[in-house]
């Protein structure tokens, strides 16, 4: 059984920076893609970045050169700076089985239950 739980989020002004967990159980990051994902109100879910099991990573054209992704044996991180309001959203980290786009959310079997992020101009 997979769990995914994150943390870490929380309030910043513009220019900020904060950095998000994802705590998985066991061999979860070993086995599986691993991606954040994120989702302001009204819009649709967005992957944000991706790391796969020998640490090659993936990010999105908007967060390219400011999130960094990166784990360790069971937690998933993302570190986010320069931080702007379009940045807001509820994040999200999932696990998918090897093989599909990442970018695209219905290849994700498992979710942790999400952590706010707001920014502030």
């Amino acid at each position: 059984q997979v769990h995914l739980v994150e943390s870490g989020g929380g309030s910043v002004q513009a220019g900020g920076s904060l950095r998000l967990s994802c705590a998985a159980s066991a061999n979860t990051l070993f086995k599986y893609y691993m991606a954040w994902f994120r989702q302001a109100p009204g819009k649709e879910r967005e992957a944000v970045a991706g790391i796969n099991r020998i640490d090659i990573t993936d990010y999105a054209e908007s967060v390219k050169g400011r999130f960094a992704i990166s784990k360790d044996e069971n937690t998933l991180y993302l570190q986010m700076n320069s931080l702007n309001t379009e940045d807001t959203a509820m994040y999200y980290c999932a696990a998918a089985p090897y093989g599909g786009s990442w970018l695209s959310a219905s290849e994700y079997n498992y979710w942790g239950q999400g952590t706010q992020v707001t920014v502030s101009s």
